[in-house]
């Protein structure tokens, strides 16, 4: 990032891409003061919103999606499963398989946790028309997909050689 802009659209684009860093950093630690307030750990928690996101999987693909070890995995749901937060299901195409089904979106708990933030954002939305919405939607699904080949290109690359 170089602190000499050629025109002014690269000074804004600049600052966008600090901002929404900057963004990313609040959400990190918003989801680690979340995990905290339930009494879970930080990987739990992530774990969570994961299967929020995706639905049922396997233990193996949440594996690949935290970048976990199996064991891990296996420990984790073992927590999440006595709270509550997810059950184990033999897949039905493949016994041998186990799929991680979420079953914690309806718990008090996490409606109490996520409702200000939630009222906070629909707050926001609301100052925006529909076109806006519309364009901030596909913009944030966009950057979505950048962030996840990023995550995959990072996971990738072995810890301190940057691929070329």
């Amino acid at each position: 990032m170089s602190s000499q802009y050629s025109d002014p659209s690269s000074h804004s684009k600049e600052q966008f891409t600090l901002l929404m860093r900057g963004l990313g950093s609040r959400t990190i630690l918003y989801q680690q003061n979340v995990a905290a307030s339930l009494g879970l750990y930080n990987n739990d928690f992530i774990s969570v919103d994961i299967l929020r996101e995706t639905g049922p999987i396997t233990a193996g693909e949440l594996s690949k999606k935290t970048g976990l070890a199996t064991g891990t995995i296996t420990a984790l749901v073992d927590r999440l499963e006595k709270i509550g937060y997810v059950r184990r299901e033999h897949d039905p195409s493949d016994r041998r398989r186990v799929i991680i089904v979420p079953q914690y979106e309806h718990k008090e708990e996490i409606s109490n946790t996520y409702s200000p933030l939630h009222q906070a954002m629909l707050s926001l939305a609301s100052s925006y028309t529909e076109d806006e919405l519309e364009l901030i939607t596909q913009f944030l699904g966009k950057a979505s997909g950048i962030l996840e080949e990023q995550i995959q290109q990072l996971s990738s690359t072995p810890h301190g050689k940057p691929s070329s």
